[in-house]
């Protein structure tokens, strides 16, 4: 194999760009593909590859950049982590929309917004990539409507019963106020939160809570997203949170899927009014801005704004005499 990859990193949080190297994926739309690459062991390989060390590592994320279901897209993404392919990811779809303007991939105007649609596996998502004089200022994406699912839905933990908020953002994520369970979202308990999180999401994955209503390929809880509330700004409400997703990966970036579901449940409790921006901050002290800018029927449609920075580009290969094969996850 020789795979060549592009990187970045949005708000902290790796994404890994690959465009070629790996075999065909069969499929007529994007959830079709994802189908394909999660039941084809030689595609799976390249995922295993790239993710594992000593090429990656248990926290790596990345996609492989397909065709878009029909001519209205650029192109489509499945992307991948070390435990399997997700449905939904906000901050690779920021760090897609830079890549697709820096590269030339979707010509954009040098001051300006550019619009750069994007087929997932959730659906349609358009990352606006604003540039000035010829560079990438910011990015925010347009996520598929997010939606309230249930609250207060009871779960038992080590550290207690606590109470989660589950709702949609492209996935499904339970979110739980992090001193509820004794915690804040801070470096010094990282390893607690990471335990906590991957607990709530393995005892609600199989709920009728985490149950998409038209598409089982959508179900599942994707992760828990543990957070502080941090008080109210002047422009809107100001929160800090880890997201724990996949089987105990944590998301150093504030998660843009999991604050487009954020966005769904303080709209609806009304923390969020109209108008206001949601300033949500990683565990390392970066930043999204979200904010709801219209209501459907099938939920409310969210803007999450941040920046993707390329950090390298590399080809990999496996050697046939390599014992290791395609890597090993090792925490």
């Amino acid at each position: 194999m020789k795979i060549s990859v592009t990187d970045y990193h949005t708000a902290g949080e790796p994404f890994r760009i690959v465009t070629d190297g790996f075999p065909p994926i069969d499929g007529a739309t994007v959830p079709e593909r994802r189908s394909y690459a999660m039941a084809t062991e030689s595609v799976d390989r390249v995922r295993q590859l790239l993710v594992n060390e000593p090429r990656g590592h248990a926290d790596m994320y990345g996609g492989f950049v397909v065709p878009g279901n029909d001519d209205g897209a650029d192109f489509g993404v499945l992307f991948w982590h070390k435990d399997g392919y997700s449905t939904a990811c906000g901050h690779g779809t920021i760090a897609l929309g830079t890549w697709a303007v820096e590269t030339g991939l979707v010509p954009a105007s040098p001051d300006g917004t550019t619009d750069v649609v994007i087929d997932v596996p959730s659906g349609r998502v358009v990352a606006r990539v604003t540039c000035i004089a010829g560079s990438v200022q910011h990015v925010a994406f347009r996520n598929v409507p997010s939606y309230v699912v249930a609250r207060d839905v009871e779960v038992a933990t080590r550290r207690g019963m606590l109470r989660a908020d589950i709702s949609f953002g492209g996935a499904f994520y339970a979110s739980v106020d992090a001193s509820s369970a004794g915690l804040a979202v801070t470096p010094s308990e990282y390893a607690e939160l990471v335990a906590l999180g991957r607990e709530i999401k393995w005892a609600l994955n199989d709920t009728p809570w985490a149950q998409h209503p038209s598409d089982n390929r959508l179900s599942g809880i994707y992760g828990t997203i543990l957070y502080d509330d941090l008080g109210q700004l002047a422009t809107g409400p100001h929160q800090r949170n880890l997201a724990v997703f996949a089987d105990g990966e944590a998301d150093r970036s504030p998660c843009g899927s999991g604050t487009s579901a954020r966005l769904a449940l303080l709209a609806d409790s009304g923390q969020l009014g109209p108008g206001q921006v949601l300033r949500h901050d990683s565990i390392v002290g970066t930043t999204f801005l979200g904010r709801v800018v219209s209501e459907t029927d099938a939920g409310v449609i969210t803007e999450v704004q941040g920046n993707a920075y390329l950090t390298g580009q590399a080809t990999f290969t496996l050697d046939p005499r390599d014992p290791v094969g395609t890597g090993f996850t090792l925490r």
